[in-house]
């Protein structure tokens, strides 16, 4: 877009001749940046639910043009140089591992000017809300499939379609009451809501860290495991044949996969080996089905021997016993024969 004025008096009259005059120069802008951005995503492998972009109204642009802080002041005093969203595009995506693919791809494409995860900023405020990762990147001379938005600034917001739903619901809820408050018991069942959606996409970061456990290099098997995963990746590797553990013990036990180099799902999955579960049971003769957590500890300990104990004989909640009772633990595993051979 042509170069931006100084003079604030005119800000907003020159704001909407130079807008106007860009959209008539560019009628198809909005689907040429969708288009171009699914064939990039859909180059890079990205694993998308929808690209949808438009072009800001002259209704809207001047609202955000006039928008003033609680000094009085405008937000933006030269909406030419400081609105960057003429130009919105959406992207969806199934689950959140999908997110840094997508971010990167947009990354090594245009020049990031600023990047900004709102899911972050609200867990860091202690509750739950708007979740997306906003971009403003700038077209580079170099992207040829945008080549004649060349320079221009544009934003992009990648979120997953749970965090969409959610957004655009609480919107439209919030924008129909206009200056009206919303009822206090609305605002709470969105706060839940929220809540609940956050836990939905971490069930579907891991049905898709599942998906291709033994995979190499960057696939879905490589995704880092952490204390709030490792329930459902579990339920799903070793299904009911071993109860959950209490919640509390799974930031211990990814303490412990931790120490042993243990992190992530394809290692998980190779270290709960069927036979070497049978070992256990033969060597063990648990008086009772072993817990996820106890499992896991005593695989650590067939595989890593003494190096186990070394590692992870100080940790947990009766962290004095624990060298005792692994020593004994790992006396059985021997008497059994089960432990593996060195370099097995």
């Amino acid at each position: 877009m042509p170069e931006p004025t100084s003079d604030a008096t005119q800000s907003i009259s020159l704001l909407g001749s130079r807008y106007h005059e860009w959209l008539r120069a560019h009628p198809t802008a909005a689907q040429d940046f969708a288009d171009a951005i699914e064939d990039l995503l859909s180059d890079a492998g990205v694993t998308f639910d929808r690209v949808s972009a438009r072009a800001k109204s002259w209704r809207s642009l001047k609202a955000k043009a006039r928008k003033k802080r609680s000094d009085g002041s405008l937000v933006y005093p030269n909406p030419l140089a400081d609105i960057h969203d003429i130009i919105g595009v959406r992207v969806t995506v199934f689950h959140s591992t999908e997110i840094p693919v997508t971010l990167d791809a947009l990354g090594e494409s245009f020049s990031v000017l600023r990047s900004v995860d709102k899911a972050a900023e609200t867990r860091i405020a202690g509750g739950f809300g708007y979740g997306s990762h906003h971009l403003v990147l700038e077209v580079t001379d170099d992207f040829e499939d945008l080549a004649e938005y060349a320079g221009l600034h544009f934003e992009v917001q990648v979120r997953t379609v749970l965090q969409h739903a959610w957004a655009e619901f609480e919107h439209d809820i919030r924008y129909k009451r206009g200056s009206t408050p919303l009822d206090p018991q609305v605002d709470r069942a969105f706060t839940l809501a929220a809540g609940l959606i956050e836990l939905a996409d971490q069930q579907f970061d891991q049905i898709a860290a599942l998906k291709s456990p033994k995979g190499s290099g960057d696939g879905p098997g490589d995704v880092t495991l952490s204390a709030e995963t490792l329930p459902g990746i579990l339920a799903v590797l070793v299904g009911n044949r071993f109860p959950p553990s209490r919640s509390e013990h799974y930031p211990w036990l990814e303490e412990l996969l931790t120490a042993n180099g243990v992190t992530t799902v394809a290692q998980l999955t190779e270290l709960l080996d069927d036979d070497d579960i049978a070992a256990l049971n033969k060597a063990l003769t648990y008086r009772f089905r072993p817990g996820q957590v106890r499992l896991i500890d005593d695989l650590l300990l067939r595989r890593f021997g003494e190096l186990h104990v070394e590692r992870t004989g100080d940790t947990g909640t009766r962290a004095g016993q624990r060298p005792r009772r692994l020593a004994a633990r790992l006396k059985a595993l021997r008497q059994a024969g089960v432990m593996p051979e060195v370099g097995e």
